[in-house]
This record gives structure tokens, C-alpha cells and sequence, in this order.
């Protein structure tokens, strides 16, 4: 499974310009194709939904040119395509597939849609309802009332007043309007049951209107279209920065700060801006300009928890479940009922993905309610996204409170597919000390008093594969049971002190040592499930203040980018008597020539092996320690970190 290991945070701050808005950017290139004359649209966001949108209007015979710095020229086909039919594939873009069903069903051709499977189980039957009032031929290809469609010519009968539910999406509505001035005819839209993400209509409602088609808003339950409505080109059009985007770094910046978004400020046209607003409640510092939001923690260090109505702000609303974790006090989000028809259920999944990491969730049809716990658990086998970009993100989040592990992190590609690398950029993640070394050099030594001195966590890294052998004997588990050896190293509860290793408690550093146990040691370090169990597990030591870590991989596999990389090493003589001595002091028999023989074998094994061979890395720095003391070697170790004391 393809996954993204997220250190522990420790801080956060600078500022990221925001990619461009999904909402806005297909919307914008919908209408640019719709009008008359040739739309330049600037920054426009670069993701999986533009880019089906993009290839669904260059097969309906628009024409698309990319000008580069996702800058593209649109040649607009005064609402009529050349392409009278089409077989268009839409992914998992809602913006897409419900606009393009409306525009469509009134443009006098045949199409089919679909998209993923996720896609086909989105509702789209009260947007067909509405559009069938108008004399619209669409036929559902699979489940009564949810994508695939076929969409056929069909006598529009335009004008008058057309009905449609607006509390389950308002892409519907979006929709909806988008395509009535192609009718040309005057016609009323009236709103059943209550709006939802009204914000997003006003954003409809913005862009329609630079395109020359200016809607009359009667309240949040009628729209009259005028008539004689035809888009124009504005010329050039930019996209403004995305806010739904810009909840994830304004979160952090509330954690800790200040972090600044730019590309969307005071004067956004987009209701997600008022996700600031959400943190002032919770205690977090804001300053706005006309074009960027800057978050900063409270002056009291904690944020709190808030009750909240979320219907203006429901995609931004998900990073305030994750940030909930770190308030004191429960958070209640209501009127999120549109989540569920969403990417995923997001209800569920976020409620799920939640008690992961030990927090109490309460979820209901419409909200959600969220506990933080003591202490949030790092699980083992990772946070599940659901091939939902917002997932992905929201849960980015956690890395402040605990080391965290995001499976299939690509779905933010959706939206925002570079989030993770500017994410890296503006959070510092918890400092770690990297000591590699052959056998006996006295790594594991060295390692622990320096984390001693500085007050650090400590890993030995090589003491995991004794521990988890010794967990599977004592459960009964046979070492070559792959499956069953890699869940025992993936929930290991293990300690390293300076004197002691403990397992579930229990001081086990003799118990780990033995010749059994070496041997079963070796052969559940071959197994590949346990290695990969073992890498989060190591990772999962990355907790602040600091990391010391000991081993063979530490700067090169388990900690690429650690602040300091040691190659820690002796001569091959020196370190069989190390280890002799080590031996006769804990009164076990054993002979120098023996001991020599074996750490010359080994590390001829250990050097020449297929996965993660040892070996000095380039940006390691070398300590030799054959004319040494201990506490020389820990003394340079810490003047190379910069933690002299």
C-alpha cells in the first residue's frame, strides 16, 4: 500500500500560496467554453478535477490550449459544442459531472457520463428531476436516481418555474442555473427545502456574472434568470486561491504559528474564508488582508473546543474535526448532512479515523461530535483516506500531537497535489539524531548516554527484531508466521532507557540477548511485512523533544532526514573485545578468536545484503572510535549536533 510517514511536528510557521480553487476553476472553464469569444484563465488550479473537465471539453470539441504556469486559453463556443456526441469520463469530480449534466441536457445532443464507482454512488436524481421539467431526455445507466447517464436530444420547453431540492447538494442548483441561459428564455428557480452551501451558490453566482449573465437573487429560494442571456468572454479571468486549501495551513498556524496563507484574504468571493472565523471562536489570533489570512496559537497556549454550524463552510468544517484533537473540551459540528454524499461518507470516515487515535466520536445523521483523548495513539496500521483528497488532508494535522502514517496519500491529487511537499514547509518536524555502525562499535552505547544528556527519546533500532521475537515466542506465534509476527511488531509496547529495554513493562535485556532468541531475531528480520511493520514502529519513536537512534538504517531508510547522521565505527579488533568484556562482566564464558571471527562475518553479511546495506552515507559524518572513550565519542556526537552542554 502506497503510504506517507509523517514525523511529529514541533512547529509551524511561514507562509504558502495557495493553489488555485476547484470551485472556481471549473466553473470558470465551463462558462469559458459556454461564451462567445476567446478566455484567458490564469492560475487555475492544476488536479485531477480540472483536468477531467479539461479533456470533457476538448472531446465536445472546445478548443483548449495550455499557455503554461497553468495559465489556458479556451475558445468559446458561443453555447453551442461542435461535438454532438460525446462518451465523457468525469472521475470523482462532482463540479464536473453535475454542471456539465445540466449544460448538456440542454445542448441538443447525445452524451453518456460516468465516472469512478465512488462517483456512481453520488445522488444526481433531483438535479435530473429539475432538468426533466424542462423537457430534458436523461436515461440513468445503473441505479434508479445516481450516475452513469446517457442524455439525449430532447424539445426543451424553457421558462416558467423550474423546482429543485436544495438540501442535499447545492451543485444541483449550481448546475441548474449555469445551464438555463442557454435557453435564452426568462426562468425562475425555486428552492425546495432548505440551501446548503449557500457560500458556493454566491461563488456561482459570481462567476456567472463575469461572463456577462447577471442572476437576480430573490432570498435563498428563487433565482430569476433573465432573458436573452448569453456568456460573454471577460478576456481574462484569474482564479483565486483556494480557502477550502487554505483551512489545513491556517490550523497549523492556529497550533502554533504564525503561518500565513496568500491568495485568498478579505476580499474572496469564496464562503470557506469564514473557516477563520472558526478559529477565533476556538481562541486562535487572526489578521486578514485584501489577499491573505495569517493564523497564530491563542495567547493562552490551548485552543477550545466549539459548537458550530457548518453549513457555510462544510468542505473547510473537516479540518475542524482533526483540529478538535488539540482543543480543551468536546467540538460539535451540525449541519453537515452534505458530507455523506461527498468523495466518501465523510461522516463515518472521519468518525472512524478518529477513534484511531483514541479520541470519543459521537456521529449522527447531520453531525458530528468529537472528544479529544489524554493522549493520541499513533496507529499501526495507518489512517485510511478513502481515496478522499480532504481525508488526506485534514488528518495531515495529527503529525503535530504524534508521528502519523497516511495511507495512499496521492488522492490529493483531486485538488492539490503538491500538498504534502508544502506542508513539509512550513512544519518543523521533531529533531533526530541518526547513529549507524557496525556490530559492537558501541552505537547502542554512545546513542543512549547522548539522549541521556539531552533529555531525548532513545531507539535501538536493532533490539526491535530481538523484542518482537521474543513477543512472538511468548505468544505463541511461530516466527516464520509472517502475518502474525508483522501485527505482534506493529504494537509492540517497548521502552529504551539508558539501563534497561522493557517489554509491556518488564525489564527483558538479558531475555532478548540469548542465543534462542538471536536466532529467532535473524529470521523474522527476513520476513517483508514485519520489516515494513517495524519501519512505522521505529518512526513512531520520533516524538518531541528529540530522537536518538541507533542501528544499521537510520539515516539512510528510517530517518532520511535527520538533523545529525553518525557513522559510528571501530576496528574489527577493538570491537571484539569490547565485546568480550561485555560478556565476562555479565559473567558468560567466551573466547576473543571466536567473537572476532563472528563480527568479520557478519559485517561482510551486513554490507553486502539486498535491503538497506551497511555503509557510510554521503551526509553522515564519520566517527571512528578504536582510540576513543565513551564519553569522547559522546562528547563529539553532541558538539555535532549543536547541543554542546
Amino acid at each position: 500500500m502506497d503510504f506517507i510517514d509523517l514525523p511529529q511536528a514541533c512547529g509551524a510557521q511561514g507562509s504558502v500560496r495557495l493553489p488555485g480553487s476547484k470551485s472556481i476553476s471549473n466553473r470558470v472553464l465551463l462558462l469559458a467554453a459556454l461564451a462567445s469569444g476567446e478566455t484567458e484563465v490564469r492560475d487555475l488550479l492544476a488536479s485531477d478535477d480540472t483536468e477531467r473537465m479539461l479533456e470533457a471539453l476538448q472531446a465536445l470539441g472546445v478548443g483548449v490550449t495550455s499557455l503554461g504556469d497553468n495559465a489556458w486559453r479556451i475558445a468559446g463556443v458561443g453555447g453551442n459544442f461542435p461535438c454532438r456526441s460525446a462518451d465523457l469520463f468525469l472521475g470523482n469530480a462532482g463540479t464536473a459531472f453535475r454542471s456539465l449534466t445540466a449544460v448538456l441536457a440542454l445542448a441538443g445532443g447525445h452524451y453518456r457520463l460516468s465516472g469512478v464507482a465512488r462517483m456512481h454512488e453520488r445522488p444526481i436524481g433531483d438535479l435530473v428531476d429539475a432538468l426533466r421539467q424542462v423537457g430534458a431526455e436523461i436515461t440513468y445507466l445503473g441505479e434508479e436516481r445516481f450516475p452513469p447517464l446517457e442524455i439525449r436530444p430532447a424539445s426543451v420547453r424553457p421558462g416558467g418555474v423550474v423546482q429543485v431540492r436544495g438540501d442535499v447538494s447545492s451543485q444541483f442548483l449550481t448546475g441548474l442555473l449555469m445551464a438555463l441561459p442557454l435557453t435564452g428564455v426568462e426562468t425562475t428557480v425555486e428552492v425546495v427545502g432548505e440551501l446548503i452551501s449557500k457560500p458556493y451558490i454566491d461563488i456561482t453566482l459570481a462567476v456567472m456574472a463575469r461572463f456577462g449573465v447577471t442572476v437576480t437573487r430573490q432570498g435563498w429560494q428563487r433565482f430569476v434568470v433573465p432573458a436573452a442571456s448569453a456568456y460573454r468572454s471577460p478576456g481574462v479571468i484569474y482564479v483565486e486561491g483556494d480557502a477550502s486549501s487554505a483551512s489545513y495551513f491556517l490550523a497549523l498556524g492556529a497550533l502554533g504559528g504564525p503561518v500565513r496563507v496568500e491568495g485568498v484574504g478579505a476580499d474572496s468571493i469564496q464562503g470557506d474564508v469564514r473557516f477563520a472565523e472558526a478559529l477565533e471562536s476556538m481562541g486562535a489570533r487572526i489578521t486578514r488582508g485584501p489577499n491573505w489570512i495569517e493564523a497564530q496559537a491563542p495567547a493562552t497556549g490551548r485552543l477550545r473546543g466549539i459548537d458550530l454550524d457548518c453549513n457555510a463552510i462544510p468542505d473547510a468544517a473537516m479540518t475542524l474535526a482533526t483540529l478538535a484533537l488539540f482543543a480543551d473540551g468536546e467540538t460539535r459540528l451540525r449541519n453537515i448532512a452534505s458530507w455523506r454524499v461527498k468523495e466518501t461518507d465523510r461522516i463515518a470516515a472521519m468518525a472512524t479515523e478518529l477513534r484511531k487515535l483514541g479520541a470519543a466520536v459521537e456521529e449522527g445523521s447531520d453531525f458530528l461530535r468529537v472528544a479529544p483523548p489524554p493522549v493520541l495513539r499513533s496507529p499501526a496500521a495507518g489512517i485510511d483516506t478513502y481515496d478522499d483528497h480532504r481525508m488526506a488532508m485534514c488528518f495531515s494535522l495529527v503529525a503535530f500531537g504524534t508521528p502519523l502514517r497516511i495511507n495512499d496519500p496521492r488522492c490529493v491529487a483531486k485538488t492539490f497535489p503538491d500538498y504534502f511537499e508544502h506542508f513539509s514547509m512550513v512544519t518543523e518536524a521533531v529533531p533526530v539524531i541518526a547513529i549507524d555502525g557496525p556490530s559492537a562499535s558501541g552505537k547502542g552505547t554512545v546513542a543512549a548516554r547522548v539522549a541521556a544528556a539531552l533529555g531525548w527519546h532513545y531507539l535501538d533500532s536493532g533490539a526491535l527484531y530481538r523484542l518482537t521475537a521474543l513477543a512472538a515466542q511468548r505468544a505463541g506465534v511461530a516466527w516464520d508466521d509472517e502475518a502474525g509476527v508483522a501485527a505482534l511488531a506493529a504494537t509492540l509496547d517497548v521502552d529504551f532507557t539508558e539501563t534497561a529495554i522493557r517489554l509491556a513493562g518488564e525489564d527483558v535485556g538479558d531475555a532478548i540477548r540469548q542465543e534462542t532468541i538471536s536466532v529467532g531475531a535473524s529470521r523474522v528480520a527476513a520476513l517483508p511485512a514485519v520489516r515494513d511493520a517495524l519501519l512505522f514502529r521505529q518512526r513512531a519513536f520520533r516524538r518531541a523533544p528529540g530522537l536518538v537512534g541507533d542501528g544499521r538504517d537510520m539515516g539512510s531508510v528510517v530517518f532520511p532526514d535527520a538533523t545529525t547522521k553518525v557513522f559510528l565505527t571501530a576496528s574489527v579488533e577493538v570491537r571484539a573485545e569490547r565485546r568480550y568484556k561485555q560478556l565476562i562482566e555479565k559473567g558468560i564464558a567466551a573466547n576473543i578468536q571466536p567473537l572476532l571471527q563472528d563480527l568479520r562475518e557478519r559485517d561482510e553479511r551486513d554490507s553486502q545484503r539486498a535491503v538497506a546495506p551497511l555503509r557510510q552515507n554521503e551526509d553522515a559524518r564519520l566517527l571512528d572510535t578504536t582510540e576513543m572513550t565513551i564519553q569522547q565519542a559522546v562528547n563529539q556526537v553532541l558538539t555535532w549536533s549543536g547541543k554542546v552542554l
